[in-house]
């Protein structure tokens, strides 16, 4: 086993944390707005973002006017590497209610149903869903039936934020410059 593998295995483990905290924050687009962003709600994540980013270090953590979030992890290395460029949207779908997102984890999940619990019309099943059976063993996590969950994309913004964290902790572990982008409005175009 080579000591980056091990480091990932010490480290704590946080995307889940994230995640969860990110897609309770309601950051719907709007296709009806020709503002940029279309709903303003999308800069409260870019706020927390920029803010979260600062706090590991990144100092040059910026969100623009328009609600795009830039920042860069600087190259550790003296080895000439490409740049490495890590891209996720902040908004979510407007074609389902994004607001009071309750996510719920599903911890071991073992091929049953999931009733979602604020509408138990809303059935996750292995019939249906052949897929689940993959995550047999796993936690799994959804909403809570009556709004959208946000994964598209707070999922890759999630993964981003805590793949920054690990390098800035890991200073050991040489990369070349990271640079780093959240966008409004992909769901509207």
């Amino acid at each position: 086993m080579n000591h980056i593998t091990e480091k990932f295995k010490q480290y704590h483990y946080t995307v889940t944390d994230r995640f969860i905290k990110y897609v309770q924050i309601d950051t719907q687009s709007d296709p009806n707005n020709t503002t940029f962003p279309s709903t303003e709600k999308q800069k409260n994540l870019g706020k927390i973002l920029v803010d979260e980013l600062k706090q590991m270090g990144l100092e040059n953590a910026e969100m623009d006017e328009y609600g795009y979030v830039y920042a860069e992890l600087p190259s550790n290395t003296s080895k000439q590497v490409p740049v490495i460029f890590f891209c996720a949207h902040m908004d979510t779908s407007p074609d389902c209610p994004g607001k009071d997102v309750k996510p719920i984890i599903h911890r071991n999940y073992q091929g049953q149903d999931i009733v979602l619990p604020d509408d138990p019309t809303q059935i996750l099943s292995p019939q249906n869903h052949p897929e689940l059976l993959n995550q047999i063993g796993n936690d799994i996590i959804t909403a809570s039936g009556t709004t959208l969950l946000g994964a598209d994309n707070k999922a890759g913004v999630a993964e981003i934020m805590d793949a920054i964290h690990f390098l800035v902790q890991h200073p050991e572990i040489k990369h070349g410059t990271i640079k780093i982008l959240f966008t409004p409005d992909e769901e509207v175009g």
